[in-house]
């Protein structure tokens, strides 16, 4: 189980590479992931504790200033996005559906992470930057009135990092629509 995670994306897959190395000789962090993702940037998700992942990050921000796109940190995330980030979740294809699109996976991560602490919705899937030209999109589902508190509140977290793309929220999306997505 993940204690907290940290997610790093840069603008260089050299550097990108070269970091994952300093973060995880810097601190008792686990790495989740490390790769290249469209276009052009490199992703890194590490887990362990607050402090550890916070060091690392931080090591990372320092040394590689000039090539970090986003980052993020999160304390006690909720299972729900670790799954929807290994594509297992098993969320039905009904009620109302929300949408957060931001630039970075960071920060749509961190935004998953905040809807589904507001109110009760379900992660329908959370993609993150590859084949979306580098940016991340939370699609969320449940009543409408949680999942407008919830798009809401993660919209509002990526508004303030300025990485908020766009947000969509329907009320009751077609048969059609569900079968496509």
């Amino acid at each position: 189980m993940f204690k907290s995670v940290g997610v790093i994306e840069l603008k260089s897959i050299p550097k990108g590479v070269e970091a994952t190395d300093a973060a995880l000789k810097s601190a008792g962090v686990d790495m989740v992931t490390a790769h290249p993702a469209c276009p052009g940037k490199y992703e890194i998700i590490l887990t362990g504790s607050i402090s550890n992942v916070e060091a690392a990050v931080q090591h990372v921000r320092a040394k590689f200033e000039n090539y970090i796109i986003d980052s993020s940190i999160m304390g006690r995330i909720d299972e729900q996005v670790i799954t929807a980030l290994f594509g297992t979740q098993s969320t039905q294809k009904k009620g109302s559906l929300g949408l957060i699109e931001t630039f970075s996976a960071a920060t749509s991560i961190k935004a998953a992470d905040i809807a589904v602490k507001t109110a009760r919705v379900e992660i329908f899937d959370l993609r993150v930057s590859r084949g979306m030209g580098g940016k991340g999109v939370v699609l969320l589902t449940g009543e409408v009135g949680d999942v407008t508190a919830a798009v809401e509140a993660g919209a509002n977290y990526a508004k303030t990092t300025g990485m908020l793309s766009s947000y969509s929220i329907i009320a009751a999306p077609h048969e059609d629509l569900w079968k496509q997505i």
